[in-house]
């Protein structure tokens, strides 16, 4: 015989603690059920969630549709491609999406500067929709900070079918202080606009995930876009000063307030 319905989860007014957990998460956390399953409702939104991720992994990138002419204007933002050759081949074979095809170095030598003490590359990656929603904010965000504190800022460009690893191939070329990456995430079952920020310090060929930091979940209900310049370039910062990234740097997160017992 099916479970009779939590009238408490049903109703609006849930009890305090209810309401507070589920406003700090997008999990499906005490959405109640009907029997053994999910109510129609949220079973209908997780259908939806899964239909968003597939279509953010599949999307090509388009850099005016995604970004927008007039930051594409603003900026002199180009693309280059990766050695994967269509979206199919990124998929199956990661190593090429970590390398950049001939073509796309000798671009990016031609209209980018060596030896900044930033340079800031817009990947694809997992989610294409993760860029169109967090990165044109973003940069801009980084871009005003990074003139504030004085730090030069090379010439930003966007990757196709992009692999985190490309940072290497990016300090082998351009040799800059630190390299950021900011690159769509995989697309999960609570939201498919989540963008991570990948920071490496001189990086190399030789440099691995241990080499480098990462600020992630920059998505609406999780790290706001200013939030995240911020930590960006106080993480940039710190890689300069101490001379290293990964995990030997911890990132400095502002102190939490007082606690509310």
């Amino acid at each position: 015989m099916a479970s009779e319905p939590n009238d408490r989860l049903a109703s609006p007014e849930w009890p305090e603690i209810v309401q507070k957990i589920r406003a700090r998460t997008p999990a499906r956390l005490l959405a109640g059920r009907s029997g053994g399953g999910y109510r129609t409702n949220t079973q209908m939104e997780l259908r939806e969630a899964h239909a968003a991720a597939r279509d953010a992994v599949r999307l090509e990138l388009d850099l005016e549709r995604d970004l927008g002419a007039k930051l594409m204007q603003q900026r002199n933002l180009f693309e280059v491609c990766t050695r994967a050759g269509t979206k199919e081949e990124y998929l199956l074979r990661p190593d090429l999406g970590r390398q950049f095809s001939d073509e796309s170095r000798e671009t990016i030598l031609k209209r980018c500067s060596r030896d900044s003490d930033i340079h800031i590359a817009i990947g694809d990656g997992l989610s294409v929709t993760a860029v169109s929603t967090q990165v044109p904010r973003l940069l801009e965000f980084l871009l005003e900070a990074a003139k504030t504190r004085a730090l030069s800022v090379g010439q930003t460009f966007a990757i196709r079918y992009c692999r985190v690893g490309v940072l290497n191939e990016i300090g082998e070329l351009l040799a800059p202080r630190v390299a950021v990456l900011l690159i769509g995430e995989r697309p999960g079952l609570a939201t498919s606009e989540s963008l991570s920020a990948y920071l490496a310090y001189r990086p190399h060929k030789n440099h691995s995930d241990a080499d480098r930091n990462l600020i992630s979940n920059i998505h609406r209900r999780g790290v706001a876009p200013e939030q995240a310049a911020e930590r960006i370039l106080n993480l940039a910062v710190s890689m300069m000063a101490l001379q290293t990234s990964g995990y030997q740097l911890r990132e400095e997160l502002p102190a939490l307030g007082p606690s509310s017992k």
